[in-house]
C-alpha cells in the first residue's frame, strides 16, 4: 500500500499503480453539519475527509516495527488528523490508528470516523467483478461460520457511465452493543482465487465496530471504523483543543496463497501485538468442572474426585467454574457481585479444595464475571450510583444485572480488591473472566453518548486488566462472553486464553474448532473437550482430537470412567503434550477451505516448525442429505468414507503421515507426491483422527526429498 497526495494536498491510499479517482480520502469524517458528498448507505466520501490536505509526515523505526505518521488538516474546521500506519518490513500487514485534534475555534460533533479507508482493490483483471467476499457469521453456540460469495452478490454493476454516479449501498457488517463478535467476527476478506490475492482484515475493538465494502471508480474498496452514530449510538464532542483516538486495524495483503496464506499474515501480527506472557509458550492442559459436567453447581465432595481424576489424567491446571460464590436459595445469578466463597458448598472453606488442587500438581482456578454485579447484590446499594451504567438518569438493567463503569474509581477498587484476595491470598493463578449479558449500547455519563461510554469503559477494562497481570505477572486470564461473543484482538492482545464457544455438543463442535484459528491465535483458541463415561471409544476421541491443535478445556466426569476410557482421555492429553511446543510457531491453514457449519468432512492444519499437522472429522451427514446430490460445500457424497485433502506446501514431498490419536485409529492414509493430496479413509461417521504428516529426508529410490 502506498499513500499519495495530489496537487490539491488530498492525500489516499491504495496499492500502487492504481487510477487516482479508485483511492479514498487517507481518512473519513462525518460530523454535525458536515456529511458526505454523495448521501447514502456508505461512510466514505465525506465532506471533511475530501478537504483533508497534507501537513507533514514522519517516517521512524521502532525496534522491528517502522512507523509513518501522515498529518493532514481540514481548512474549513480545523480539524486536524494524524494517522499512523505501523507495519514491519518484511511483513504483508498494515495497522493504522487515526488522532483527531480541534484546532478550531468552534466544537465538532464527530458522528463515525475512519481507522483505515483503501480503494483500487481490483481483480487480476483490473476490475472488481472476479473478487470473492469473505465474512464470518458469529453466535452463541455457533460461532466463526465462516461464509463466502462472489462480490457482485452483494455490490452489483449499476452502469456508472450511464449515472454519472456510484452506488449509494455497500456490504457491511457491524457489532451491536457490548458483544463485540454477538454477530459477526470483526473481520472479513476479498480474494481472487484466480491469482491468489487477498486482503483480510480486523477491527481491534469491543466497544462498537463497522466495517464496508462496495465499488467505486471501477475497483473494490474498503473502509474501517470504530462505533459510529447511527449504528451504535456513538458521537464525541471536541471542543477546541481536545482530541480523539480511533480503535485500531489492521489489513493484511498477500499477492498469492489466498486465504491461508493471509490468515499465517495474521497469525505472526497478532502473536506481535499481544502483551508478552509465559502461557503463550507453556500451553497448560486446563480441567474445568463446568462443561456437562457440574454445570455452574460445585460443592466440595463434588469437586473432590474431579480433582483426583483430572490431575491422574494429566491436567496441570484446575478452573472452578460458575456457582462457587453461590450462597443463596433463591440462585446465583442476580446475586453475583461480592466473590466470596459459599459457606453452604464448602463447609470447610473453599482453601482446602483449592490446596487440593495444588497437592495433584495443578494450579487452581476460578470463574469470575468482574464487570456485573447482580440486581440482588450488596454490591448494587454499596457502590455510588456513578460506578454503573447509565442512560437517560437510570442504571441499566439487563437479565438481572447492573454493568459497572470501570472509569469509575469505586467500580475499579472493588474488582481491584476481590483479584488480589483471590490470586494474593487463596493463590489462584488462573482467573476465568466470563461476560454473559449484552448491555446495550452502552452508558451516558454527563453529556457523553451511550456509545462513548461504552468506549471510555472498554478502554477503562483493558487497562485494567493490564494492571491486573502487572502486579500478577504470573496469572493466566481467560477472555470468555457466554463462550466467543467478545472474541477481539482489543481483548485478546491483553488476556491469554480466548474461549471459542459454548457448545455442548460434541458433533457440532468440530466447525467451531476447525475455524477458531481465525479469530485466535491457535495457542490462544480454547476449545471445549468432554469425554463422559457413557461415551464410546470413538465418541471420547471424537471430541478429544477437536481440542488438540490450540489448547484444550477437558471437562466430564473423568472418575465414573472405565479404565480403557480413562486411558483413552489420558493418551490424548499425551500426544497433545508432547507437540505442544510446536503450536506458538505454527500458522493454521485450512485444506478443504474454512468449515461451513453441515460440512461432513472437515480438516484444519497447522504447519509447525518441524513437521505439518492434521485433524480431520467425518460426522452424519445433515439431516435431509441422505439419497440426493452433496451441498456446494459438501467435497464428499454423504455415505463416503474417503476424503481427499491437497496440502500445497508438501507438494512434490515424499510425506510419512502418522496417526497420532487416537493411538488405535482405524483409519488409513494415502499420499500423492505429485499432487501434495493426501488420502484419508475413516469407516464409521462420528470418528476424528490427528495426523502428522513427515517429510521423509529421501525418496523411495535414494534421492534427496525436497519439499
Amino acid at each position: 500500500m502506498y499513500a499519495v497526495a495530489d496537487s490539491a494536498g488530498s492525500v489516499r491510499l491504495g496499492a500502487p499503480g492504481r487510477d487516482w479517482p479508485a483511492l479514498l480520502p487517507l481518512v473519513e469524517v462525518t460530523a454535525t453539519g458536515h456529511g458526505r458528498t454523495w448521501s447514502g448507505e456508505r461512510f466514505i466520501d465525506t465532506a471533511i475527509g475530501d478537504r483533508l490536505a497534507y501537513r507533514e509526515h514522519e517516517t521512524v523505526d521502532e525496534g522491528d516495527w517502522q512507523r509513518t505518521t501522515i498529518g493532514l488538516a481540514d481548512p474549513t474546521t480545523g480539524l486536524a488528523a494524524e494517522i499512523t500506519l505501523r507495519t514491519c518490513p518484511g511483513t504483508r500487514f498494515l495497522r493504522s490508528q487515526v488522532r483527531l485534534v480541534n484546532e478550531g475555534g468552534a466544537p465538532l460533533r464527530l458522528e463515525s470516523v475512519s481507522t483505515l479507508a483503501v480503494g483500487g482493490i481490483v481483480d487480476g483483471s483490473g476490475a472488481p467483478d472476479g473478487l470473492t467476499l469473505h465474512w464470518a457469521d458469529n453466535d452463541w453456540l455457533a460461532e466463526c461460520r465462516w461464509r463466502h460469495s462472489a462480490l457482485r452478490d452483494h455490490v452489483v454493476q449499476l452502469s456508472r457511465a450511464a449515472h454519472g454516479h456510484e452506488g449509494r449501498g455497500c456490504f457491511e457488517r457491524y457489532s451491536q452493543g457490548s458483544w463485540s463478535s454477538g454477530r459477526h467476527l470483526p473481520m472479513a476478506a476479498l480474494t481472487d482465487d484466480r491469482t491468489g490475492r487477498a486482503w483480510l482484515w480486523q477491527i481491534e475493538s469491543s466497544a462498537g465496530w463497522r466495517y464496508e465494502t462496495g465499488e467505486r471508480e471501477g475497483a473494490a474498496y474498503l473502509a474501517l471504523f470504530g462505533p459510529d452514530d447511527a449504528h451504535h449510538q456513538w458521537h464525541q464532542l471536541l471542543e477546541p483543543g481536545q482530541e480523539f483516538t480511533t480503535v485500531p486495524a489492521v489489513l493484511v495483503g498477500v499477492e498469492t496463497g489466498g486465504l491461508d496464506a493471509a490468515f499465517g499474515e495474521l497469525t505472526a501480527y497478532r502473536r506481535r501485538i499481544r502483551r508478552r506472557h509465559p502461557d503463550h509458550t507453556a500451553l497448560p492442559v486446563i480441567y474445568n468442572d463446568y462443561m456437562n459436567t457440574l454445570m455452574g453447581d460445585p460443592t466440595a465432595d463434588r469437586l473432590q474426585p474431579l480433582v483426583e481424576a483430572a490431575g491422574a489424567a494429566g491436567a496441570e491446571v484446575f478452573v472452578i467454574d460458575a456457582g462457587w460464590y453461590d450462597d443463596d436459595a433463591q440462585g446465583w445469578w442476580d446475586a453475583v457481585g461480592a466473590w466470596d466463597a459459599s459457606d453452604r458448598r464448602f463447609p470447610g472453606g473453599i482453601q482446602q479444595v483449592l490446596d487440593a488442587i495444588k497437592r495433584h500438581g495443578m494450579t487452581p482456578g476460578l470463574w469470575l464475571e468482574p464487570e456485573v454485579v447482580g440486581v440482588r447484590s450488596p454490591l448494587a446499594d454499596t457502590l455510588p450510583p456513578e460506578a454503573f451504567f447509565r442512560r437517560g438518569g437510570i442504571r441499566v438493567t439487563e437479565h438481572g444485572r447492573h454493568h459497572l463503569d470501570l472509569r469509575h474509581p469505586a467500580a475499579r477498587a472493588h474488582l481491584d480488591r476481590v483479584v488480589d484476595r483471590l490470586v494474593g491470598e487463596w493463590g489462584v493463578g488462573y482467573l476465568k473472566l466470563d461476560y454473559n449479558i449484552n448491555i446495550g449500547p452502552g452508558t451516558e455519563h454527563g453529556g457523553e453518548s451511550a456509545g462513548a461510554g461504552l468506549l471510555g469503559h472498554h478502554r477503562a477494562h483493558l487497562d485494567w486488566l493490564g494492571s491486573l497481570l502487572d502486579r500478577h505477572p504470573g496469572l493466566v486470564l481467560e477472555n470468555c462472553a457466554s463462550g466467543g461473543l467478545r472474541m477481539d484482538y482489543a481483548q485478546l492482545a491483553v488476556v491469554q486464553i480466548q474461549s471459542t464457544s459454548d457448545q455442548q455438543d460434541p458433533l457440532r463442535y468440530p466447525p467451531i474448532a476447525a475455524a477458531a484459528a481465525t479469530a485466535a491465535t491457535p495457542e490462544q483458541a480454547a476449545v471445549w473437550a468432554y469425554p463422559q463415561p457413557h461415551f464410546g471409544l470413538d465418541e471420547i476421541a471424537f471430541t478429544l482430537t477437536g481440542a488438540l491443535p490450540g489448547r484444550i478445556h477437558l471437562s466430564g466426569f473423568l472418575d465414573r470412567m472405565s479404565p480403557e476410557q480413562f486411558d483413552l482421555v489420558r493418551s490424548g492429553l499425551s500426544v497433545y503434550k508432547a507437540l505442544r511446543a510446536e503450536i506458538p510457531g505454527s500458522l493454521p491453514f485450512w485444506p478443504l477451505g474454512l468449515p461451513s457449519w453441515e460440512d461432513t468432512w472437515l480438516a484444519y492444519g497447522w504447519r509447525g516448525p518441524t513437521a505439518t499437522w492434521l485433524a480431520l472429522w467425518r460426522r452424519e451427514p445433515a439431516a435431509g442429505g441422505q439419497g440426493g446430490a452433496p451441498r456446494p460445500r459438501d467435497r464428499h457424497p454423504a455415505d463416503d468414507s474417503t476424503c481427499t485433502v491437497t496440502v500445497p506446501h508438501l507438494r512434490g514431498a515424499y510425506v510419512h503421515p502418522t496417526p497420532l490419536y487416537p493411538v488405535t485409529a482405524d483409519s488409513t492414509t494415502t499420499w500423492d507426491a505429485v499432487g501434495g493430496q493426501l488420502t484419508v479413509s475413516l469407516p464409521r461417521p462420528g470418528t476424528a483422527v490427528l495426523l502428522r504428516l513427515d517429510v521423509a529426508s529421501s525418496r523411495p529410490d535414494g534421492l534427496p526429498s525436497h519439499p
